[in-house]
């Protein structure tokens, strides 16, 4: 942000004021003074406890472009449970950032809620930036009384011709809940029917429908090492116990789970044989698959897969891995509950 240019543009599920806020404002404010578009955008639902409508039109007479998305409305109207739960920030056109880190400050464990608070994402450059500034506009246009040219902010092909062209490739993608493409989804299947060796994925919240139980349970038939890791200490106590009744599910199909021990883990990133790997917003959920927008990069054959397998190694090490025994073990009213919760799942 300290090096744009000509824009900024910040888009995000939950904006809380503190330190990692507070430093992010104080380089867009000095970004407006010297000229630079910035704009931002967070949902309203996301950060309904934190900022209102009344925070956003401050900022907006600060010289920051300011959206609330979807305000909350006293409505039975389905598209309120349309959130926009992507995390984007864009530079110039030339770098990008997704992944699961909100702008609050349990993400840089300034304070820590839920023990200790594990994220992940990515930073790419180059022409790939050009579909997130296309995402972030086709948003922003939508809310907007004028239209912004997205041509205005796409840099011209001849300015990455200097960039390596031998690392592999990245497809950024974007899932609304407005057409009938379940893309989120679709990656996590995809990745794991084209997996020979094994799938590894973690996830804050473990809400499947019947499809996905499936193809997570046939890929360990066709002997694939599939594991899931899932937060030590949940920040929803409800959703935490559709969880576990998911985890028993899964753990009699032969799925390895792992419960992050040390805290809360709040990526969402998933790899499949050394080639290829998602690092995105999209949750192993019914609200991520089906109801919210949401946005990620599939990696194929990139450096930064390397990092990321490291990254699952560490996590395993700090993880307990969930066994039949304990399974079996459960309370049998706990199950009853658990079942319970998990027809209600789809609401949650």
């Amino acid at each position: 942000m300290e090096k744009a240019e000509k824009f900024i543009f910040v888009e995000t599920f939950i904006l809380n004021k503190g330190l990692m806020w507070n430093s992010i404002l104080e380089i867009l404010l000095k970004k407006v003074k010297q000229g630079v578009d910035v704009r931002l955008m967070w949902d309203d639902v996301g950060s309904i406890n934190y900022v209102d409508r009344k925070y956003a039109k401050s900022l907006t007479k600060k010289g920051i472009k300011t959206f609330i998305f979807n305000p909350a409305k006293y409505q039975l109207a389905i598209h309120m449970n349309n959130r926009d739960h992507r995390k984007i920030i864009i530079i110039d056109g030339k770098v990008a950032f997704t992944g699961g880190q909100n702008i609050a400050d349990e993400y840089i464990n300034a304070i820590r809620k839920y023990g200790y608070w594990k994220d992940m994402g990515c930073m790419f450059h180059g022409k790939a930036v050009e579909t997130f500034t296309i995402t972030f506009l086709q948003l922003w246009n939508f809310q907007s009384k004028s239209t912004t040219n997205v041509e205005d902010f796409i840099q011209p092909a001849h300015v990455f011709d200097s960039y390596s062209k031998d690392d592999g490739y990245i497809i950024p993608f974007s899932d609304s809940p407005t057409d009938e493409n379940y893309t989120g989804k679709n990656f996590h299947i995809n990745m794991l029917h084209n997996s020979k060796n094994y799938f590894w994925i973690s996830t804050p919240y473990l809400v499947l429908d019947t499809e996905m139980i499936d193809a997570l349970a046939l890929a360990v038939d066709n002997g694939i090492d599939v594991r899931i890791i899932v937060p030590g200490i949940p920040d929803k106590k409800t959703v935490y116990q559709v969880t576990k009744a998911n985890i028993q599910d899964l753990v009699k199909k032969g799925v390895r789970i792992y419960i992050f021990e040390p805290g809360f883990i709040h990526g969402k990133v998933a790899i499949s044989d050394d080639q290829s790997a998602v690092v995105g917003t999209v949750n192993m959920d019914s609200r991520s698959y089906y109801l919210h927008y949401e946005c990620g990069v599939w990696m194929y054959k990139n450096r930064a897969i390397k990092d990321i397998k490291m990254d699952f190694e560490n996590m395993f090490e700090a993880c307990h891995e969930v066994t039949l025994f304990e399974v079996e073990q459960t309370n049998v009213w706990v199950r009853v509950l658990r079942s319970f919760l998990r027809i209600l799942s789809p609401i949650l």
